[in-house]
């Protein structure tokens, strides 16, 4: 047996805050992996706080209780093989994102982070002190290095690790999605293969946390970057995995290999799992909507159906005089190809009582947005008494090309407590609707077919806040508009830079200034799912008062 080494990955969903479910999680790892007689069981990166913690892995009594909750696994799990999980550590005043080893009772050894990342969704330099890069840890016949996330993406800690005796590398992480970051991730550590000539692990964990979605997809790779193992994004597994000792050192052998989606499924498939961690893990089990007939309001209820099933998702109409007969058709049309409760509930009534109150004040002014402002935050505020009445989260249906420029109404259709498709571009929002109509997985609790009825998705979009409204009465054409947003938004790109692309200087000057006297929504926006790089929130921090133009002086 000398010759062989098992390591056994547990790609699991924690909860950011829940020590003992976490820990429990851990436990059940760990008999699986010594029902498998496995050397190693390893867990991710943080995982017994659940990770990203932000500033809650500061405050002393949670960090003291998450090391604790370590200390009783190492004595729980004693009797079999060693556990590695991650978690903080403190040494004197300093705090640290650490990876424990336990072993005979005790933890036995200690990895310290040692690049802390600052970009992105990571505030980690602000939370963590930055710990000295170690050596390798010893486990039955092998001995191993843990460059921890961050730590792998340079060469320094890996290359050390092999310098000072390592046969193989284990890189724990908390990794969330974004479009391209598999392919991130398998370039960065096939070259520490090649550098180290040793093999590597790459173990991330999966689940939402707010906006992020860890969407696991951890791999093996043998030196030269020789994929032996790759196991599924976006599922719980607890894998096996055997090494073989060679005349040139450990090599893995070649295992589970699971093929990964393409990104329009892998979009789908994250926006679903964010919304159901969303709900489980702030304790909700059903959701509502205003169900208007258009795409995107469509979309989101069939997202919520498939997160958590139709029997748990209320649909509400909410029409005025001015919603068409089209509208009411597909609305009540998408609810029950769902078979997803369908509530009719009309505004004009409560609409009257608020113009009659309000017309003595009104009086000489002309009907203008105010108007129309009413109209949604009457909606808003009778989603929001049904919310409070049953129980269940209201969800907010405004996409990104939406949320950019300020098209939603405050405390109106903004209203609710998430967001599945805020980082989602309307252009988008059609291809995503055209796949759900055309696909269905296991992993869908919502029927398969043609859940979105054709005309919801070609039908030109509107609001419906006034007659023959459209939404390019107001906005550049949606495909001019998300062009112009990519460049603004997700390249950080300047109005140059959208005339150079073929944009006009008038739209992209347009687009730029609703961008920026919109950030007051977004601050006040609920979260949701991210898609891309350049979501709303983390990754980018605009200040809400901003004079600045591009071209003013």
């Amino acid at each position: 047996m000398a010759d062989r080494f098992r390591l056994t990955l547990a790609q699991l969903n924690p909860t950011v805050g829940d020590l003992a479910g976490n820990a429990s999680l851990a436990r059940d790892a760990w008999e699986a992996g010594r029902a498998a007689d496995a050397d190693l069981v390893a867990l991710p990166e943080m995982f017994v706080t659940g990770y990203n913690t932000q500033d809650l892995v500061m405050k002393p009594a949670f960090h003291m209780a998450a090391i604790e909750e370590i200390r009783a696994l190492a004595r729980d799990c004693a009797d079999g093989p060693a556990l590695a999980i991650g978690g903080p550590w403190i040494e004197g005043t300093e705090l640290f994102n650490a990876y424990f080893i336990l072993k005979g009772g005790k933890i036995a050894s200690t990895q310290l982070k040692h690049h802390l990342p600052n970009d992105a969704v990571f505030d980690e330099v602000r939370i963590f002190d930055a710990g000295p890069i170690g050596g390798p840890y010893s486990v039955g016949n092998t001995r191993i290095g843990s460059p921890i996330c961050e730590d792998a993406w340079y060469d320094d800690v890996a290359e050390t690790q092999a310098e000072t005796g390592a046969e193989l590398l284990l890189v724990p992480n908390g990794s969330p999605y974004h479009r391209g970051k598999y392919e991130v991730r398998l370039n960065h550590m096939i070259a520490r293969t090649v550098e180290t000539g040793l093999p590597l692990v790459y173990l991330n964990m999966v689940g939402g946390q707010d906006d992020q979605v860890f969407d696991g997809g951890s791999f093996v790779l043998n030196p030269g970057g020789k994929m032996a193992v790759q196991l599924p994004v976006l599922e719980q597994c607890i894998e096996h995995v055997d090494f073989e000792r060679t005349d040139d050192g450990w090599r893995a052998v070649e295992g589970r290999f699971d093929r990964h989606p393409d990104t329009l499924e892998q979009d789908y498939r994250v926006m679903v799992t964010a919304l159901r961690d969303y709900l489980a893990k702030s304790g909700f089990s059903k959701v509502l909507l205003g169900l208007s007939g258009g795409v995107d309001s469509a979309i989101v209820a069939v997202i919520a159906a498939d997160a958590i099933g139709p029997e748990n998702v209320r649909c509400v109409m909410l029409p005025s005089e001015y919603t068409s007969e089209h509208s009411l058709e597909d609305a009540k049309a998408v609810a029950e190809r769902l078979g997803c409760r369908y509530d009719f509930v009309p505004i004009q009534q409560g609409r009257d009582a608020i113009a009659e109150t309000l017309a003595p004040h009104f009086e000489g002014r002309d009907a203008d947005l105010t108007e129309e402002n009413i109209q949604s935050r009457l909606r808003g505020l009778l989603l929001m008494a049904m919310s409070n009445k049953f129980g269940e989260m209201l969800l907010t249906t405004g996409n990104k090309s939406e949320v950019a420029v300020g098209y939603a109404t405050i405390y109106g259709d903004m209203a609710g407590g998430y967001n599945p498709i805020k980082d989602l571009y309307k252009t988008r929002v059609f291809d995503i609707c055209r796949w759900r109509n055309a696909n269905h997985r296991d992993w869908m609790k919502a029927p398969g077919g043609e859940v979105m009825p054709p005309r919801v998705i070609s039908k030109p979009p509107s609001a419906e806040l006034r007659a023959d409204q459209k939404d390019s009465d107001s906005l550049p054409d949606y495909p001019v508009l998300d062009g112009i947003l990519e460049i603004l938004v997700d390249r950080d790109g300047s109005i140059a830079d959208c005339v150079a692309e073929g944009y006009s200087a008038e739209d992209a000057a347009k687009v730029e200034h609703l961008v920026y006297v919109s950030e007051y929504k977004r601050f006040q926006s609920a979260p949701g799912a991210r898609l891309s790089e350049r979501a709303f929130w983390l990754d980018r921090r605009y200040p809400i008062v901003n004079r600045w133009r591009e071209g003013r002086r």
